[in-house]
């Protein structure tokens, strides 16, 4: 026993939990391009290689997507108004984190 607690002293936070992580705009990309998140309530959204995403709750929406600096931006017809967002990642799921601070969680579907 007295060796399990020695080992788990050398290596702080091996056990802890994962955080979540600021992504870069290069993070980003590689998190998002041709991958789809599903939200709770049952939404899901793509976001293609071609820079469409489509998100489906109650119907089809189709918009735009955009890395800027470090941020996720999106902006969604008939609106021309760009909503930007940093992005955060622990494991599956990626968090939205609005201007306001308002968060949004979506963890990937395979």
């Amino acid at each position: 026993m007295r060796r399990f607690a020695l080992i788990l002293a050398l290596v702080p936070g091996s056990l802890a939990a994962e955080e979540f992580r600021i992504l870069s705009g290069d993070d980003i990309l590689a998190a998002l391009t041709d991958r789809k998140l599903a939200y709770e309530g049952g939404a899901t959204q793509t976001f293609e290689s071609s820079m469409q995403t489509h998100y489906f709750s109650n119907g089809p929406s189709t918009g735009t997507w955009a890395v800027r600096g470090d941020q996720y931006c999106s902006v969604w017809p008939p609106s021309d108004i760009w909503a930007c967002y940093n992005i955060e990642q622990k494991g599956d799921v990626i968090r939205f984190i609005g201007a306001g601070g308002d968060l949004t969680d979506g963890t990937y579907v395979e």
